[in-house]
């Protein structure tokens, strides 16, 4: 059992979709616990933090800027969620990253429905409801850009007295 923090974000079509509410209750009724949550609208600066240059050596240019437009393309609420292998957990939740693979039941399998072959030929971002840590080294990466140590919270939730 390994408690961990993750970062979540619920990007711009999530916000202006208002979805914000049934996704962040998800979690919750899962059992995760959210310990520091607010709304952003990030700058191109602070969107490159965020989706750094290894992105582009991996997937390339084109893809980078997909998603830098993306998140900057409205609000977004940035959420540490702390839980037991909440990384791992939280991404199985958000379903797989291409809103026409993720399975039914997932957030994005539920919420979200263009496909990555689609937003190429459109030329638009592939927006797909959230974002989620990968790992363990992108979630203490990712946490750091969006939030201040002082920002992040510990308290107790019922879940807490059931598990520990």
């Amino acid at each position: 059992m390994v408690v961990e923090r993750t970062l979540v974000l619920l990007k711009p079509d999530c916000v202006m979709r208002q979805f914000m509410g049934d996704v962040i209750t998800r979690f919750e009724h899962a059992g995760f616990k959210i310990v520091g949550m607010k709304m952003v609208w990030m700058n191109e600066e602070n969107a490159k933090k965020h989706y750094t240059d290894d992105i582009e050596k991996r997937r390339g240019k084109e893809v980078r800027d997909k998603l830098l437009e993306d998140i900057t393309s409205g609000p977004v609420v940035a959420i540490v969620i702390e839980g037991i292998d909440a990384i791992e957990n939280i991404r199985k939740m958000a379903g797989t990253t291409e809103p026409k693979a993720a399975a039914p039941g997932t957030i994005r399998g539920d919420y979200a429905h263009i496909s990555f072959s689609y937003a190429d030929k459109a030329k638009i971002p592939a927006r797909n409801i959230v974002h989620a840590s990968s790992d363990k080294k992108d979630a203490e990466r990712e946490i750091k850009v969006w939030f201040k140590d002082e920002e992040i919270h510990s308290y107790k939730t019922v879940h807490d007295c059931i598990i520990y």
